[in-house]
């Protein structure tokens, strides 16, 4: 008798989960990416980097940021998403409740400070974010929304340096954004601000503040449309992804320590994009970045600074199918000093579905 119940509990329990499942709205979606790139670099031998050999080489991959995921409509106010990508990584896990006068989201997506005025496509879709834009990633957070205005609490990023022992942190991270959208007119407007405590360094315990203020547009007129924004802050390494060079591989904007002291490391950056819509078929679109940061060389403050242009056009050769063909160049500079050029050439290949 005890087993039939059992059984009869669990067909039960499967059937109010078919149900559930059945009720809600499943959007599957998929980007297939593959980038086919020549890339050439210089590397200037007076550098840190001076193992490394100049080379052009034939680089084609399978972008990271391919991806496949659904969009859930479970009912008007509760709906949801996920989003993995092609190192089978999670992307996007997210839930959001719409309670009328706003809406609860909880999970990993993008934050706040995220601004896509850029569709660079080198370096897996780097859109400059790198090099001046303005990309706080995909986070594990708790955010409110009220119409333009979103703000979310998220862990915040505490690495240990200058020989401390650990961390302790008092407050979770915060971002928050206003966006503004107009007819011929948008407007971001977006601040970060994190702190957490360096415990155990030679000199005793140290505060680690972090801030960053951001500022972004985009305007249209016919088939021409120019974006851009500008950001400035303190530490904003411990805030946004940072990396000051072609390859993605400098740290800068970070805190450092001087062995005594904390040293706060100011950082800044901007874009400008330019796109025109010749037709269905065919845009081009061309953008440039700058971003420079402080970091401590072990006795003194030096600045690194990069630059990236590009130029491309998309060709869309069916609905979801893209073509995007691009040149582009990346400058870094270490303490004034070149240290790597990159130029590239190639494409990108694109089919969602």
């Amino acid at each position: 008798m005890k087993k039939l119940m059992v059984l009869v509990a669990a067909l039960a329990l499967v059937a109010g989960s078919a149900m559930t499942a059945a009720a809600a709205d499943w959007n599957f979606y998929g980007s297939a990416r593959v980038a086919t790139f020549y890339v050439d670099e210089d590397f200037d031998r007076d550098t840190s980097i001076s193992d490394f050999a100049d080379n052009t080489s034939y680089e084609q991959s399978l972008q990271g940021n391919a991806r496949i995921g659904a969009s859930v409509n479970v009912s008007d106010e509760l709906t949801g998403q996920f989003e993995y990508g092609s190192g089978v990584n999670v992307r996007i896990l997210w839930g959001e409740w719409n309670f009328g006068a706003g809406s609860l989201g909880i999970g990993q997506h993008y934050t706040p400070l995220n601004y896509f005025y850029s569709n660079q496509v080198y370096g897996a879709d780097n859109d400059l974010l790198a090099q001046g834009g303005v990309y706080s990633g995909r986070e594990s957070m708790i955010r409110l929304k009220f119409g333009g205005f979103q703000i979310a609490a998220l862990a915040p990023q505490d690495p240990l340096f200058g020989g401390a022992t650990g961390t302790e942190v008092s407050m979770p991270g915060i971002e928050a954004n206003y966006n503004l959208v107009m007819d011929m007119f948008s407007m971001n407007a977006g601040f970060g601000y994190q702190t957490y405590e360096l415990l155990g360094t030679p000199t005793g315990d140290h505060d680690v503040d972090s801030w960053v203020a951001a500022l972004g547009a985009k305007t249209g007129f016919g088939p021409v449309s120019i974006g851009g924004n500008v950001y400035y802050g303190e530490n904003v390494g411990n805030i946004m992804f940072l990396s000051l060079d072609g390859d993605n591989a400098w740290d800068d904007g970070f805190a450092d320590f001087d062995g005594a002291n904390v040293v706060d490391n100011e950082a800044m950056g901007f874009i400008l994009v330019v796109n025109f819509k010749a037709n269905d078929m065919f845009s081009f679109e061309a953008g440039y970045g700058y971003a420079e940061g402080e970091q401590w060389d072990g006795t003194a403050q030096v600045d690194n600074e990069v630059q990236s242009y590009y130029v491309q056009s998309q060709i869309t050769l069916a609905p979801g199918v893209f073509i995007t063909p691009e040149v582009g160049f990346f400058d870094g500079k270490e303490d004034g000093v070149d240290s790597v050029d990159t130029m590239y050439y190639g494409a990108k290949w694109q089919i969602n579905f």
